[in-house]
């Protein structure tokens, strides 16, 4: 029974020395003096202002991407200690001694460390040599332009390694694949590709190229398994099964998730909140919160409401009305009504106001019990201060002549009656008695004469109705758009008939919580020294030649073995093809894409691209040597152009290293030395 304690238990583990080594030495490059400079470089002053909006807690928006790199970057200063509290107003700032420098630009030093491990892995995985896969990392280790990347507050060098993560993670699985499908590693590996994937797309919306690219690559052996007739339909059902639930349900999952996380920790209200829907300004502590906090939830007959609409755009923005009348005559020559002024104003203010009347009845205050407003009934808006009925009727609109006007009706006893009926449509209800409620209702208002929709139109009107946003009557259509959709943001049941009475309780300021009633996904749909960045020349023109080399070379073999002539076995044709399939492909996904975005683009934009092609480079030197030096004189000559290249290679990045580490002290001369090209932008200060 204890025959097992006769011999010794033994554990036995194999260490690639190489990876450690390569490791360690990545640590060390990007890890050196990580606090200098202690000044805010580059791009530092814009992360940096939502890192310490994290650290207080404060919701921001930012259009560059979703919320993971920011996280990370503020779990960084949040280890350190930071307590949020420095000005990020300027490149060059010096830091205070609260800001923690070495742990903000922690996480970015390692995910540019650990490139270099990753590099070696993925060449290992395309089945080259350990001598191509240590000339990948190494090239990848004294790429300047990644270093200096990855030592600063910056996210480039974090999307960069979930970008190879995932890739070596695809490889891995699929080598599995074919000895040990569904064992404990090739579920670890499957599941990490798609984690992966989602990080890489959670740190930059770039990192979605590389996600369609591996789930192109995993589509075509999705189909390659479905035609393996060795296998059962149960099994390939099973592969598709896992892969699907992998590479796409875990990812969304997650990507949602670090949503969740961003709005957890947001829960402040801050100066980006405006643009966001009443709901969501709603749901956060202060601001629309605190103002809305104890109003009623639903709108009534004599409720004193303001509308916000729901589009935001240009800017957000309410109903409103003053005394002013639209001009009789427009410059076009066109005539108006000339009545009281409708507009969408940019800014909180008593004529924003509006009464919700029952068209049967003169009363202007809410009845106890109060009689609310369902979806469909038939209301008319009074405004608040001037009295006068919302109105609209077959006259062009200023600014938009095919619309009608909307306007606040004034009797000018010329034979042009009031048009003043609209009906409630409740846009997001569950049913069609649903109660129109504070905030949370979405509600179009449909004209009952002319069944014309009340609708921003974005436009801007002259000095006459001081710049205001137009709004008009759109004619009837069957869809609609979020300029048509209105929502109640301030709400209070009216008590005094009496308009002076009235006046001073519209000029008051209001105070039921509703945030709990706005769901995450409702909140989701509305969001989706001198250092200078300068590579090494010499491995981005060696790269760029590499990247052109693997296409020539693989349109020749692919219209040769058209023509039946198979210049290298089949197993190294499988294993080029892999390594364009994705290295080039990397770095095409990565690249040609910016040729189609209008925007202003940076060095850093270019680095995912690069770093795929750096890791092609070393694979096109031992295809040439293995199967285009036809002698061993060939090879040891080209092997000897190898040492003098990677040398010079070595060469150029110690020479760049001072702008690359920021270290050194150089002079005007020594400067003006690393001016290669006359398009590089070198500061030089005069002292």
């Amino acid at each position: 029974m204890l025959v097992f304690l006769k011999r010794p238990v033994l554990v036995t583990t194999e260490i690639n020395l190489n990876l450690v080594a390569l490791t360690v030495v990545a640590l060390l490059s990007r890890l050196w003096r990580l606090s200098y400079p202690r000044a805010v470089v580059f791009d530092e002053v814009y992360y940096g202002q939502f890192v310490s909006l994290y650290m207080k807690h404060i919701f921001f928006v930012d259009g560059s991407g979703p919320p993971l790199g920011h996280m990370l970057l503020a779990f960084g200063g949040y280890l350190g200690g930071f307590d949020g509290n420095f000005l990020w107003n300027r490149i060059g700032a010096e830091y205070t001694n609260n800001v923690p420098v070495w742990s903000l630009r922690l996480l970015p030093a390692l995910a540019g460390a650990l490139c270099v491990p990753l590099a070696y892995q993925i060449v290992l995985e395309l089945h080259y040599s350990h001598y191509s896969a240590l000339g990948a990392a190494l090239l990848i280790l004294i790429e300047n332009s990644l270093i200096t990347q990855s030592r600063l507050m910056l996210l480039e060098s974090l999307l960069i390694f979930f970008n190879l993560l995932a890739v070596l993670s695809y490889l891995k699985f699929s080598n599995f694949q074919k000895y040990s499908s569904f064992s404990v590693s090739w579920w670890v590996w499957l599941i990490l590709t798609g984690v992966s994937c989602s990080c890489a797309v959670g740190v930059k919306y770039m990192g979605l190229f590389t996600y369609i690219l591996l789930l192109t690559v995993a589509s075509v052996h999705a189909w390659q398994l479905i035609g393996d007739q060795t296998l059962s339909n149960a099994r390939v059902f099973c592969h598709l099964l896992a892969r699907g639930v992998a590479l796409l349900i875990i990812p969304i999952f997650m990507y949602l998730s670090f949503f969740y996380i961003h709005l957890m920790v947001l829960y402040r209200s801050g100066p980006h909140d405006q643009i966001m829907s009443s709901a969501f300004q709603a749901s956060l502590e202060g601001g629309l919160a605190r103002i809305t906090q104890g109003q009623p939830l639903e709108v009534a007959y004599g409720s004193q409401i303001t509308l916000r609409n729901v589009l935001g755009k240009p800017m957000p923005c309410w109903l409103h009305s003053h005394k002013n009348t639209y001009p009789i005559r427009y410059e076009d020559g066109r005539g108006s009504s000339h009545q009281q002024q409708v507009t969408c104003y940019p800014f909180k203010d008593v004529n924003n106001w509006w009464i919700v009347k029952d068209p049967g009845k003169h009363q202007l205050v809410v009845t106890n019990p109060p009689r609310p407003v369902r979806h469909g009934d038939i209301v008319q808006l009074v405004h608040g201060i001037t009295t006068r009925f919302l109105n609209t009727h077959d006259v062009a609109a200023p600014l938009s002549p095919h619309s009608q006007e909307i306007s606040c009706y004034i009797d000018y006893n010329i034979s042009m009656p009031a048009q003043n009926l609209w009906r409630v449509d409740i846009v997001n209800r569950e049913s069609d008695s649903d109660i129109w409620k504070t905030i949370l209702s979405e509600v179009r208002f449909v004209h009952v004469n002319t069944s014309a929709v009340l609708k921003l139109s974005g436009a801007s009107l002259p000095d006459w109705g001081y710049w205001q946003l137009e709004i008009i009557g759109e004619k009837p259509v069957k869809s609609y758009h979020q300029s048509m959709i209105w929502n109640v943001e301030e709400h209070r049941y009216g008590k005094s008939q009496e308009q002076k009475e009235r006046e001073l309780e519209l000029h008051s300021p209001t105070q039921i919580d509703i945030s709990k009633n706005l769901s995450f996904m409702a909140r989701f749909t509305e969001l989706q020294a001198q250092i200078h960045l300068l590579g090494n020349a010499l491995t981005w023109s060696s790269a760029n030649i590499a990247t052109l080399a693997y296409m020539l070379l693989f349109l020749w073999y692919l219209l040769r073995r058209k023509r039946n002539v198979c210049d290298i076995p089949e197993d190294s044709w499988s294993f080029w093809v892999l390594a364009g399939t994705m290295c080039c492909g990397g770095w095409a996904v990565n690249y040609l894409p910016f040729f189609l975005m209008e925007k202003t683009l940076f060095l850093y934009h270019y680095l995912p691209a690069l770093t795929f092609q750096i890791i092609l480079l070393p694979i096109v030197l031992q295809h040439v040597i293995e199967f285009l030096c036809r002698s061993q004189l060939q090879k040891n000559i080209f092997n000897s152009l190898i040492i003098v290249w990677f040398s010079s290679v070595c060469l150029v990045y110690h020479t760049f290293s001072p702008l690359t580490y920021g270290d050194q002290s150089l002079s005007t001369n020594e400067l003006k030395a690393l001016r290669w090209k006359s398009s590089w932008d070198i500061l030089i200060r005069k002292h």
